[in-house]
């Protein structure tokens, strides 16, 4: 049997029922196919690519979607070609997906209709578009480009990032690697071949987290009875509703949707960035509609925190029938056991399996009485009884089996068998390596962990797993995870509950571990980052602790408003690296004022959220909250006229369309027109709070917008005197200068709330957003393809017109520079980090050169040229030591370099030969450009 087989006999017997709910969580009633319309759906699909696609042979297809209604009918009839599919993440990097579909050797692609731009400029050239669509379903087929000389290249730069792994074939006895044949005699016999006909269901990659991804290839033979067995065990009925939790790249979701429908139940779908917010996903999955099946990883299911899920996911009145929890180490029983309420029925399942032997391996019911009053703690969950058709080993490093002890897990089975990579026969009852370790006890497994996180330390060797699993059995714990930071410190990351005591945390874990299992250090986080699998990202673990080395929290509870205040100045102190100074920070200091910069200023907001325990909405903005506003003559440094403001001005001033008028922001909340021949105030314009924002004026209408730290944008007309709209920024003030699109007529504003929104300039309306959950000090900037933001998490993020994020681009420290793109370089973007080093990407985010300056850089580089320098195109930037450094925009050479006499935080303007900025000895410094016999200036 297949899973497509399975599927269409469901479907004659349950035609009319619902299959297929999907739900946006925006207010609109959910959606729904029956099994009628999924079939008749995946029909027409199928007889399309049958009539457009080459089946000699075996036939792959890659689907290139976001979950959705249609999912089921895509997936349907790609198999019914038959045809085998192969899920592509729009947001994995596109190097990753490009390496994937090379290796795989995809001929032809399905690509989701809303997705198109966003495929074409992530793999442009690679793919021909055929000359048919599908409009009512949805998808456009594209077939692979004949020559492809680029895509091979970049199927090479993907295999040099990984370290190189061994074939399985040189390990396993009986292989045979012959991509040019599809049956080749073995020396086992018997044996599986790729190429037959119908056999393959789907073809996935692993994460390539421990090595060279691998390319998996999954039979009908081998998945079918993963989703028999499954069935039976969970007592699947029509009346189920399961979630499809796991993404498509995930084998798991082939579990989730398969086992629902070849029983007549219904799968329920919604956006991935619901999946994201607990209170949001709990609310679709258990008051909107019923879920009674879930299937997630550990860490996914405490993404929900101890709250929702003692309250909603398990409590007692819950929908949930079955919660099957894989693909990570299971829960301790004392952390289950708080979660569950007494009264809950809920059937709790351990699932176990590996990618190379989709999906599961074993799976546990885990008693009902061991959930209650008194029965111990400490029992031991173990793995569970092999699935129908697998089999179960344990070795040890000799490769002789463990009845009893400590060994290897491997896993297979006569039929269950995957193709890797290149694989084209595999001899049947094949046993594959885990890399997972197991302890055999009276015939049972009990799980050790990753031999990946196995470590040596104080001459002791342990897995870091046990101290996990020993913190999670505390009470203060919610979550947690544990790394081996640059294999010199274990660190311990902690989601807390209310009451954590991190001293009490330590002083639990010494009396529960020996002194080589105590972390270094333990940081606090609000929640635990996760790959797209849903396991911990361990990568992003070291990020965080990486950039919290220098503000370590104090261990002591606060115990009133003095010692609030004494911790307070501590924090402000470490921040700005103040530790030996014994004088107290005087109550109406300005953090700005004393030194600080942004970068210090998010770590202060960290450290008191810390401190607190909670999240303090527009703590940021308080912690960056007069001023003289000079006009200048360039030539001579002459003061043209000033004039005094209501307060201190962060922001740029800008120049009116008329050129008659000068509009900047200022700390009292205002915005100050003024005359640009004397400096006198044509009109202020108040808002609700402090404006570091910088104007930006429209060119065809003349109208200027503006951000306040009160979340709004504004639309102000300086010459009706007016507000023509203004915009709630959705929490989050905005810092940076907005950005203007001609074509089409957008206008960008990012928020210290991490959102990046798309507005009509007309009309004050949204066009589209996207969160990226970290501040944005940087100005958006754009070209007529892209806009471009940095944002303090290390990343470059660049997204289309429409909304679609293209690329991101990672530096070791946050970006406060915004990007530079000019029309001289129309395809490098330029900018700076605080990792020290400024950086030089093509539009399809790769890096061209990047030059190392003296220390972190803050402002925007500017790009120039002029007779007067031999016509070079040059970059102008500044490191915030005041170092003023020229490169050549192409090469990232240096040409030139000079020093200011203090720090700079502020963007460099060239204008000719001379270059101007600003710096923090309260100077304004003009510097002039020129050319020497042998060396530059």
């Amino acid at each position: 049997m297949t899973l497509q087989e399975l599927v269409n006999q469901a479907a004659s017997l349950y035609s009319d029922r619902k299959a297929v709910w999907f739900d946006e969580c925006s207010g609109k009633p959910p959606t729904f196919y029956t099994y009628a319309t999924v079939v008749k759906l995946a029909v027409e699909l199928t007889a399309f690519l049958q009539k457009f696609c080459d089946q000699r042979g075996k036939c792959e297809i890659g689907l290139y979607c976001y979950p959705g209604i249609n999912l089921p009918s895509w997936i349907l009839g790609i198999l019914q070609v038959p045809a085998a599919y192969s899920p592509i993440d729009p947001d994995a990097p596109p190097m990753l997906s490009t390496y994937f579909m090379k290796k795989s050797n995809l001929q032809y692609v399905l690509v989701e209709n809303d997705k198109l731009n966003k495929f074409r400029m992530s793999h442009v050239g690679y793919f021909n578009h055929n000359s048919s669509t599908i409009e009512h379903i949805g998808l456009t087929l594209f077939q692979m480009s004949s020559s492809n000389t680029d895509l091979n290249l970049q199927v090479k730069n993907v295999t040099s990032k990984y370290e190189p792994s061994k074939a399985m074939a040189s390990s396993q006895p009986g292989y045979t690697i012959r991509p040019d044949q599809t049956e080749v005699k073995t020396s086992e016999g018997a044996y599986m071949a790729v190429g037959q006909k119908c056999s393959l269901a789907y073809v996935l990659h692993t994460s390539g987290t421990t090595g060279i991804p691998k390319i998996v290839r999954v039979p009908h033979k081998c998945i079918v009875p993963n989703i028999q067995h499954l069935k039976s065990i969970f007592e699947i009925t029509r009346d189920d509703l399961l979630f499809l939790a796991s993404p498509l790249t995930f084998d798991p979701s082939v579990v989730e949707l398969f086992i629902a429908l070849t029983s007549g139940a219904s799968i329920l779908i919604v956006p991935n960035t619901i999946k994201m917010i607990p209170v949001e996903l709990s609310a679709a999955l258990f008051h909107h509609h019923h879920v009674t099946v879930l299937q997630a990883t550990p860490t996914l299911l405490r993404r929900f925190g101890a709250h929702i899920i003692k309250s909603t996911v398990l409590s007692a009145n819950t929908s949930l029938r079955v919660l099957a929890l894989g693909g990570e180490a299971f829960p301790i029983l004392n952390l289950l056991k708080s979660w569950k309420h007494k009264e809950n029925k809920t059937t709790i399942f351990n699932l176990y399996g590996i990618t190379e032997v989709s999906s599961w391996a074993t799976c546990y019911k885990i008693p009902e009485e061991v959930f209650t009053d008194d029965f111990r703690t400490d029992f031991p969950i173990h793995l569970g009884s092999p699935l129908l058709g697998t089999k179960v080993e344990v070795r040890d490093a000799n490769g002789s089996a463990v009845l009893e002890g400590e060994g290897q897990i491997f896993i297979g089975g006569v039929e269950r068998i995957c193709f890797l990579d290149d694989e084209v026969t595999v001899p049947m009852g094949t046993m594959r390596e885990t890399g997972d370790f197991v302890r055999v006890q009276n015939a049972k497994f009990f799980f050790l962990g990753r031999k990946d996180n196995q470590i040596k330390r104080h001459g002791k060797r342990f897995n870091i797993e046990w101290l996990q699993q020993a913190a999670e059995g505390l009470c203060q714990v919610e979550a947690c995870a544990v790394t081996w930071y640059q294999q010199e410190k274990l660190i311990l990351f902690v989601v807390p509950k209310d009451d954590l005591k991190e001293k009490e945390v330590v002083k639990e874990l010494q009396k529960r571990l020996p002194a080589y299992a105590v972390p270094d250090e333990l940081v606090l986080v609000k929640a635990l980052p996760l790959t797209s699998h849903g396991k911990v990202d361990i990568s992003e673990l070291n990020k965080i602790y990486q950039n919290r080395l220098n503000s370590r929290r104090r261990d002591s509870k606060l115990s009133g408003a003095e010692e609030l205040w004494e911790r307070l100045q501590y924090l402000w102190k470490s921040a700005l690296g103040l530790l030996g100074d014994s004088a107290g920070i005087s109550k109406d200091a300005v953090f700005l004022h004393s030194g600080g910069d942004s970068l210090q200023a998010v770590r202060f907001y960290d450290e008191i959220e810390m401190l607190v325990g909670k999240a303090v909405p527009g703590l940021l903005e308080v912690i960056l909250s007069h001023s003289i506003e000079e006009a200048i003559d360039l030539d001579l440094g002459e003061v043209k006229w000033e004039k005094n403001l209501g307060d201190r001005i962060e922001s740029s001033a800008c120049i009116s369309k008329c050129g008659n008028f000068i509009v900047v922001g200022c700390y009292d909340g205002l915005v100050y027109v003024l005359q640009s021949s004397d400096g006198e105030i044509h009109w202020t314009f108040v808002t609700e709070d402090t404006v570091k924002s910088s104007a930006v004026v429209d060119p065809s209408s003349g109208l200027v917008y503006i951000g306040s730290h009160d979340q709004h944008v504004y639309s102000l007309d300086i010459y009706k005197k007016e507000c023509m709209w203004k915009l709630h920024c959705e929490g989050g003030a905005v810092f940076s200068s907005p950005c203007l699109s001609s074509l089409p007529h957008h206008l960008y504003v990012a928020t210290l709330g991490g959102l990046l929104l798309a507005v009509n300039p007309m009309t004050g309306s949204k066009i589209w957003k996207s969160f990226l959950r970290k501040p944005l000090f940087s100005s958006p900037h754009c070209n007529e393809k892209y806009v471009c933001i940095g944002c303090v998490d290390g990343n470059l993020y660049c997204y289309t017109h429409s909304g679609e994020k293209v690329w991101q681009f990672s530096t070791n420290g946050p970006v406060f520079s915004s990007p530079c793109i000019s029309s001289l370089t129309k395809q490098e973007i330029f900018f700076g980090s605080h990792d020290c080093f400024i950086y030089c990407c093509n539009m399809e985010g790769n890096l061209l050169w990047k030059f190392k300056a003296s220390s972190s850089v803050y402002g925007t580089p500017f790009v120039f040229q002029s007779d007067d320098l031999k016509n070079k195109i040059l970059l102008a930037a500044i490191s915030t030591d005041g170092k003023v450094w020229i490169l050549n925009a192409k090469s990232g050479t240096a040409e030139g370099v000079d020093k200011l006499p203090g720090e700079v935080f502020s963007s460099p303007v060239v204008w000719g030969t001379k270059l101007v900025v600003g710096c923090r000895n309260d100077y304004v410094y003009c510097l002039d450009l020129y050319i020497q016999e042998k060396k530059n200036s």
